[in-house]
């Protein structure tokens, strides 16, 4: 690891400031899992990314940090490590969907320092984007190794031109959960809906979500769920501790006696976003869940695109749309 300097800001607009003032060569760091012991050590770098020169640590600023719950809903600190956001009770009560997520992300250990907000904003794990010797597409190059090499576990829903999955567990549970991100900037705070934080290869294959360079996310929100709301969250991966999903699926949806009334159905592992699976949504609505759940899944067919080692994710994913739908309904 090459040598860097670290800032210590006490504030948002200290830090964004920070950002601001050091240009593309600086990097925002909380629990590190992923900056410090991911891309730094694997010299992942290139065009529009550039090896950072400037750490900026965000664990200074106490205001990052913690959950406040109100009769809206949940507001959840960018630092708040995983653990606490799975640990805690209330959460654990009225969005258990939430607190099962954050328990399947690596091990106890990395959710006792990795925090929320950069699972959500960590960078895809795509083999050939942190081998560095592969100049890919979202390094700056011009080509997608995933193409013609081992893609076992790379997209099968949306690729395009760079066909990386996205890693975050949190993510996908907080779009099933119609979540909102506060971002902070120079110019004062936004909100931007999960549905539309992160962006495909398509619109900017050197990023995967909003966040300008001198921007950092401060918050998650995620309104409390109605009264009724069915959920559950199911993840498959290769080993059962310290891994990333193959597919996972969170499930939050409302009924009008036995017929699905509203909800989402999200996929993680299956695109380059955190995926929602509005195809089969909409092979639901207004129907009996239970009598219809095998066919929507099934849905699912139509809108994938494998490549070659990796149309198995296709089965995967379908099974287990209806296995969590089944298991929401209890």
């Amino acid at each position: 690891m090459k040598q860097f300097d670290l800032f210590e800001p006490t504030s948002v607009s200290e830090a964004t400031g920070l950002l601001t003032q050091f240009g593309a060569k600086a990097r925002v760091v909380a629990g590190g899992s992923d900056l410090l012991g991911g891309i730094m050590k694997d010299w992942v770098q290139g065009k529009g990314m550039p090896y950072p020169e400037q750490i900026i640590d965000l664990t200074t600023i106490p205001e990052l940090t913690g959950i406040k719950s109100g009769s809206d809903g949940y507001h959840i600190g960018a630092n708040t490590t995983l653990t606490d956001l799975a640990e805690h009770q209330e959460i654990s009560a009225k969005v258990p969907l939430l607190s099962q997520a954050a328990l399947t992300i690596a091990s106890p250990l990395i959710r006792n320092f990795g925090t929320v907000g950069g699972n959500v904003n960590q960078r895809p794990r795509c083999w050939f984007f942190r081998g560095e010797n592969f100049a890919c597409y979202k390094k700056g190059g011009d080509f997608c190794y995933a193409v013609t090499g081992d893609n076992r576990y790379h997209a099968i829903v949306g690729g395009e031109l760079c066909y990386i999955v996205h890693p975050s567990d949190t993510a996908t549970a907080f779009l099933a959960l119609d979540a909102t991100a506060t971002v902070a900037g120079p110019g004062g705070q936004r909100t931007v809906k999960f549905d539309d934080y992160f962006h495909g290869p398509r619109e900017d294959v050197l990023t995967e979500n909003v966040l300008k360079a001198n921007e950092v996310m401060t918050e998650v929100f995620v309104p409390t769920p109605a009264a009724g709301t069915k959920m559950a969250w199911n993840k498959l991966k290769d080993r059962q501790v310290y891994d990333f999903a193959l597919v996972s699926v969170a499930a939050v949806f409302t009924l009008d006696g036995s017929n699905w009334k509203d909800g989402r159905i999200t996929l993680g592992g299956v695109a380059p976003v955190p995926y929602r699976a509005q195809v089969v949504e909409n092979a639901l609505k207004g129907k009996d869940v239970k009598a219809n759940v095998k066919a929507a899944a099934a849905q699912l067919r139509t809108v994938a695109r494998p490549m070659s080692l990796n149309a198995y994710k296709i089965d995967l994913a379908q099974g287990l749309i209806e296995r969590t739908i089944l298991e929401a309904l209890g």
